[in-house]
């Protein structure tokens, strides 16, 4: 095959020319990767049905408490029950009650509906949709999406990338040591991890050692044959020095964000504690000294009579992201004059998977292989609802000829296509995923 043939077939199958080259990346981005951890619902918010309509059985006040439900609007059933009326966004997309304060927002926002999960697992759809790669025997085998950023965009970021319970995972060639994701149970353990104690010396005398340990390194990289090495060891008590004197112990502690950063909802019913991961987000991306940060928001297993409260627990959700991003607009960019961090900064959330259309006997939903996603990022086009599941039985509809043939939508594109907004080559880190140039600003 003669290379313009090969090239115009790629093209033709709508992978974009920019994927096709490592082009350099960009500097100066910061990336929020979230996990809604257990599977949640998407008829309460990205893919609503207040219809019955095959085995779908919509929300309604006998199955759900919608009394601190904002967007929640009753609508009459045949059975005497009252759903919610669907909610319009100024963009013109539909969403459900548990929107939340994304509404306000809703033309900055892209949603992925009818991924196709292929699974109904927990492990296995946490991995799916966070390294486009199922579970092989029981393990990862591919990279987590925030660990592929960080070794293209934050390798010589102090914290490359600060992991609080997501489905991280450091796995494959080609990736730098530093990247490793420092994964912690509490945001509070970075805090801990970085205390001192002055017992036996001081502030002062820890700057001079790791100052004298980055030129000394530095010095023998400029004589060396393999300078690599000796220059990450120099950048690395560079940035130790950085951690040290900045008191960033002291910043990054639970008790200083919640009083830094007194937006978010401490006290929520669902999220109150997850909070201070946002709140450390903005912080750390503020002082320039994390480039991802990844965190998992709990409790949307719903098998049983919780189910009453999981749109509450939606809204929760999407208030959280909301108080996230205008804390972003109102936050300066660390490095870039004139700009806010919101200019350059990126969230993703996902799920496992979605919750069965049908309420079970426990008056609660099951696992079903369907899901939908969130991408909020300068890159891709807002006010966007892209792909579908079919309207009887709430499963992945086919939206689009891949190179594959015609399909749903799947985690692989979704990722592949975030990596490449960046000038990233998805196959330097994926096996599946083709970009989807629908999602993504000209």
């Amino acid at each position: 095959m003669q290379r313009r043939t090969f090239l115009k077939s790629l093209l033709l199958a709508g992978m974009p020319m920019r994927v096709l080259a490592d082009t350099a990346a960009p500097a100066g981005e910061f990336f929020v990767f979230i996990h809604a951890a257990g599977g949640w619902d998407v008829t309460l918010w990205a893919d609503p049905r207040n219809e019955k309509k095959g085995i779908i059985h919509p929300a309604a006040t006998d199955n759900t408490d919608p009394s601190q439900v904002r967007h929640w609007v009753d609508a009459p059933m045949e059975d005497g029950a009252r759903t919610f009326q669907l909610v319009k966004a100024r963009s013109g997309a539909v969403f459900g009650p548990g929107i939340g304060g994304l509404l306000d927002v809703s033309d900055r926002i892209t949603v992925v509906n009818g991924l196709a999960m292929n699974t109904v697992s927990h492990p296995d759809g946490s991995a799916f949709s966070a390294t486009g790669r199922h579970l092989v025997g029981g393990r990862s085998p591919a990279p987590s999406i925030d660990t592929m950023v960080a070794n293209e965009l934050g390798r010589e970021q102090m914290f490359p990338t600060v992991s609080v319970a997501f489905p991280s995972s450091y796995v494959g060639d080609g990736l730098d040591r530093r990247v490793v994701p420092l994964t912690v149970g509490q945001i509070g353990s970075v805090s801990r991890s970085l205390a001192r104690t002055e017992l036996y010396d001081a502030d002062a005398d820890r700057d001079e050692v790791t100052a004298l340990l980055s030129q000394e390194a530095n010095d023998l990289a400029s004589r060396s044959a393999y300078p690599d090495v000796l220059r990450g060891v120099g950048l690395q008590m560079e940035s130790l020095r950085r951690m040290l004197g900045s008191k960033l112990s002291d910043a990054f502690s639970a008790d200083a964000l919640r009083k830094a950063h007194p937006q978010f909802n401490y006290k929520g019913r669902f999220h109150g504690a997850s909070s201070v991961n946002a709140a450390f987000a903005v912080d750390a991306m503020k002082r320039n000294v994390v480039r991802c940060v990844s965190f998992s928001l709990g409790g949307f297993d719903t098998h049983n009579t919780n189910y009453r409260t999981h749109a509450q627990l939606l809204q929760e959700t999407m208030d959280l992201v909301a108080i996230l991003l205008k804390s972003f607009d109102d936050t300066p960019h660390p490095t870039l004059v004139g700009k806010k961090l919101a200019d350059h900064t990126h969230i993703v959330m996902v799920s496992d998977f979605c919750r069965t259309p049908q309420i079970n006997q426990q008056g609660g939903r099951d696992h079903y292989p369907n899901n939908s996603a969130l991408v909020v990022s300068p890159r891709f086009k807002g006010g966007l609802v892209f792909g579908k599941s079919d309207p009887e039985q709430l499963l992945p509809a086919k939206v689009k000829k891949f190179i594959d043939g015609e399909r749903a939508i799947a985690p692989p594109d979704l990722l592949a296509t975030f990596l490449s907004s960046f000038h990233v080559n998805p196959r330097k880190y994926m096996r599946d995923g083709e970009v989807v140039p629908e999602l993504l600003k000209a």
